[in-house]
C-alpha cells in the first residue's frame, strides 16, 4: 500500500511539473540604446512598459551607448542601475559600442580588452545570477575552467525552452584589421562554440521545444546564404545552421547591431538555397527608434515563438 501511495504520489507530482513546464509564458528583447540624453532620460519608461507586462526575463542585447560616446566607468555603473530596477529578472548582452570600440579617441581611447574585462566585473560580478529587483538564477560559462573567463555566457531553461547568450558583438566581431584574426577573436569563438553546441546537446537531450540564443551583432545571414558574407560570422553562422538543422524543435536568434526592427526566417544552406524553416531571427530596435520586443512562447504550439514589436512613444508632455 506504501509503495503504491508513494507511486501515486510521484504521478502526481511528475504530472504538476509536465503541466508547469507547458504554461506559456513571454519574455522581453530590446537594445541598441540608449544612444542619447532623450534616450537615457527615456530608457526607465520603456523599462516600466516591460515592468507591466508578465514577462519571465528582460534582455537587453548590447550596445549601452552610442559608438562615439566615453566608455567611462562612470556609464557602466549608470546602465547597470538602470538594469537593476527591472521588476523582472534582467540580462545583459555586450556590444560593440560596449568595449570593442572603446579604443577609438571619442570613447576616451581605452584598451578593449581592459574595457572587457571592466565590463564582466560590473554587469557579470555574480555570473549566476541575473539583475533585476528578482534575480534569477543561471548557468555560466565560466563554470567550466577552460573558458572560466567567459562570464557574460549565461544560459537558463524556461518551461521546454532552453536560453543561450553570447558575446558575438558587431563591428567584425573584433575579428582585427589583418587577414589573420587576433588572439582574443580566437579564444572567444572557441568559447562561443562550445557554448552553442554545450546548449544545442542539452536541447536534444532533454527534448526541449525550443532554443532562443541571443547577441549582439547582426551576423549577416543573408549574405551567407549566398555563400558570401563577413568572414568573422562565417563561422559561428555555419555551426548555426548544421545545429539547427539537428535540432527537432524551434530556434529563434535574437540579436540588435544595425537598427533595423524585423521578425523574419532569412537562413538558408549555401549549397541549395534551401530555407531553414525551424529558424526565426528577431531584431530588436535601435536608435533613434526606443521600443521592445514582446516573445510570446506557447508550448506544443507551432510556431512556438511568437514575436510582436512594441515601439516606444513618450507620452503627450514627456
Amino acid at each position: 500500500m506504501r509503495r503504491t501511495a508513494l507511486a501515486l504520489a510521484l504521478l502526481v507530482s511528475l504530472s504538476a511539473l509536465t503541466a508547469q513546464a507547458a504554461e506559456p509564458f513571454s519574455f522581453g528583447v530590446f537594445g541598441d540604446t540608449p544612444y542619447n540624453r532623450f534616450e537615457r532620460t527615456h530608457l526607465p519608461a520603456v523599462i516600466a512598459e516591460m515592468d507591466a507586462e508578465l514577462l519571465k526575463v528582460v534582455i537587453h542585447d548590447g550596445d549601452i551607448k552610442n559608438g562615439g560616446e566615453r566608455c567611462d566607468d562612470a556609464l557602466y555603473e549608470d546602465r547597470l542601475s538602470l538594469f537593476k530596477g527591472s521588476y523582472h529578472p534582467f540580462v545583459f548582452v555586450p556590444g560593440d559600442n560596449d568595449w570593442t570600440d572603446c579604443h577609438r579617441p571619442s570613447n576616451g581611447a581605452y584598451d578593449p580588452l581592459e574595457r572587457l574585462e571592466k565590463l564582466r566585473t560590473v554587469f557579470f560580478a555574480d555570473p549566476r545570477k541575473t539583475h533585476g529587483q528578482y534575480p534569477m538564477a543561471v548557468d555560466s560559462q565560466a563554470d567550466n575552467p577552460a573558458f572560466s573567463a567567459y562570464r557574460e555566457h549565461q544560459r537558463w531553461q524556461i518551461g521546454p525552452v532552453l536560453f543561450l547568450t553570447v558575446n558575438v558583438p558587431g563591428s567584425g566581431n573584433n575579428f582585427g584589421r589583418k587577414k589573420t584574426p587576433g588572439a582574443e577573436y580566437l579564444a572567444r569563438s572557441a568559447a562561443v562554440k562550445a557554448w552553442i553546441a554545450a546548449g544545442f546537446a542539452r536541447a536534444r537531450s532533454a527534448r526541449l521545444e525550443g532554443i532562443v540564443l541571443v547577441m549582439q551583432a547582426n551576423p549577416d545571414i543573408e549574405d551567407f546564404a549566398e555563400g558570401k558574407g563577413n568572414h568573422a560570422y562565417r563561422e559561428l553562422l555555419t555551426q548555426l545552421l548544421a545545429e539547427t538543422r539537428s535540432f527537432p524543435g524551434q530556434v529563434l536568434l535574437v540579436h540588435g547591431d544595425s537598427h533595423v526592427h524585423r521578425i523574419d526566417t532569412p537562413l538558408r544552406d549555401p549549397k541549395d538555397g534551401s530555407t531553414v524553416g525551424n529558424f526565426t531571427r528577431v531584431e530588436t530596435f535601435g536608435s533613434p527608434f526606443m521600443g521592445w520586443v514582446k516573445v510570446d512562447v506557447t508550448p506544443g504550439s507551432k510556431p512556438l515563438f511568437r514575436p510582436s514589436g512594441r515601439p516606444y512613444a513618450p507620452k503627450s508632455g514627456d
